[in-house]
């Protein structure tokens, strides 16, 4: 039912383009682990959410082969965003040059090799866009990371992938289908994302919001109280720097 549902709603929404297309089929050639990649419905509601919310920096934790990238890349063309992306596998890694050489995304886009909290310890500045879709173990790290260095802009949000860890965040007996050579690698996400689960639910510095959508996904703000501590204040067009 979930495989029906799925293809009815990418026939009835915005379609991908065709180098994103290509990309996603490339990468389902190419890699036995490929379902780790994002779907073409979800690529399509990557690109949704950053043309509404017009970034000027995006902020990705696990790149993959550089099919989001290209999602953020495509959708920002209007603010020419700035496009900062992490990842740790020389396999990726390599994947993800050749799709931003190929597609000429060089101009706006770098990729960050290395352990992820190392990279983002480097960072300055702010996002208005982070994509979390790395290492399961590290999304609680990641998150208290860009929160700590305030990092994520005012109005900004961040969006987490995977957070149903193919069913095992929610219980072991979630997913029957879940093939068995998999099964370990996934349970061990699961406990991992439980606990990122619970850390989204009680930090009072945020708020969030986990949404029943392709593996699970967590969207994360601001609480307006921190905000306002931050020495920030609301307008009518966003948010402005309060005077000293």
């Amino acid at each position: 039912m979930a495989a029906t549902v799925t293809d009815y709603c990418t026939k009835h929404s915005n379609a991908i383009s065709p180098n994103m297309q290509e990309v996603w089929d490339w990468t389902c050639a190419s890699f036995d682990d490929a379902d780790k990649m994002s779907s073409p419905l979800q690529g399509a509601t990557m690109k949704f959410l950053a043309e509404w919310q017009q970034p000027k920096r995006i902020l990705e934790i696990g790149c993959f082969t550089g099919f989001s990238a290209m999602a953020w890349y495509e959708s920002t063309v209007s603010t020419q965003a700035e496009i900062i992306t992490m990842e740790l596998d020389p396999n990726m890694i390599a994947a993800s040059r050749r799709t931003f050489d190929k597609y000429q995304l060089n101009d706006r886009v770098t990729l960050m090799e290395g352990p992820a909290q190392e990279s983002i310890d480097t960072l300055t500045g702010e996002f208005d866009i982070v994509f979390v879709d790395a290492n399961k173990e590290g999304y609680e790290g990641y998150v208290k990371q860009i929160l700590e260095k305030k990092l994520l802009a005012p109005r900004g949000f961040i969006m987490c992938d995977n957070v149903f860890a193919r069913g095992m965040t929610i219980s072991t007996e979630a997913n029957p289908e879940l093939p068995a050579k998999v099964r370990p690698y996934w349970i061990e996400n699961g406990k991992a994302l439980r606990r990122f689960n619970t850390f989204c639910k009680n930090d009072p510095r945020i708020d969030s919001i986990l949404l029943p959508l392709y593996d699970g996904v967590t969207l994360i703000k601001w609480k307006r109280s921190m905000a306002a501590q931050n020495g920030i204040k609301g307008g009518t067009n966003g948010l402005e720097k309060v005077s000293d």
